[in-house]
């Protein structure tokens, strides 16, 4: 922008948080109102092209800010999700780090609460066994000590074991029909496995499914 005197600041019409700056009486740039703040703005204040730079990149960093926030109202995430997820729409290093410094201070972006949010929803919404925790928080971004540290700390074994004894009965009546040990256990254990669960637990489980329905059929033990 060419150097100039600030003539008007007028707030946005459709947006009370945004105001529009007027240089030599014509219109320069619409700005937030915490920029605005934090830059001190003034009518009658002249600016050249050092604080037009300064005011575009104050301006550009509060939008990063801005879309912080809106990806973490959506759902927490992880400090390297948010910070690929800011790189994805193009703010620089030295912005996102900006913004995330601030996200820290705030108490708004911390890994270990995010992944004990994750592990504790998953419990209540979407049963996984521990291994499908800690991939699934390694995927978004969580380191991978961190990760086991958490879902260590967080998941009792023996809830864990009851957790996946709860998981297969519910899906026991999809393997009413089959009558064979083998293809039971491969499949039952396919789908306990594939939610997450060790085979230390699920092993002794699905012996001890295949029994309670009284097969004796000794062609068909394994």
């Amino acid at each position: 922008m060419p150097p100039g005197t600030i003539t008007a600041l007028s707030v946005q019409t459709g947006d009370q948080d945004r105001v529009n700056v007027f240089v030599d009486g014509a219109f320069a740039l619409g700005i937030s109102l915490a920029t605005l703040q934090r830059e001190g703005l003034y009518k009658g204040q002249v600016l050249g092209a050092e604080e037009w730079r300064r005011l575009e990149r104050a301006e550009s960093t509060h939008k990063a800010w801005e879309a912080a926030l809106r990806l973490l109202e959506f759902r927490p995430r992880a400090e390297r999700e948010l910070r690929a997820r800011l790189r994805r729409k193009q703010y620089d290093a030295e912005q996102i780090e900006d913004v995330v410094m601030r996200l820290r201070d705030l108490g708004l972006l911390d890994d270990q609460q995010f992944a004990r949010l994750w592990v504790s929803n998953r419990t209540a919404t979407n049963p996984r066994g521990s291994q499908a925790l800690r991939h699934e928080l390694m995927s978004k971004g969580v380191d991978r000590q961190l990760a086991a540290e958490v879902v260590e700390a967080s998941v009792d074994p023996l809830a864990e074991a009851a957790l996946c004894e709860e998981v297969a009965r519910k899906a026991l009546p999809r393997y009413a029909r089959v009558n064979d040990w083998a293809t039971f256990q491969r499949k039952l254990g396919s789908l306990l496995q594939r939610r997450g669960f060790a085979w230390e637990t699920v092993g002794p489980l699905l012996r001890r499914l295949w029994d309670e329905r009284g097969e004796n059929d000794e062609t068909s033990e394994p």
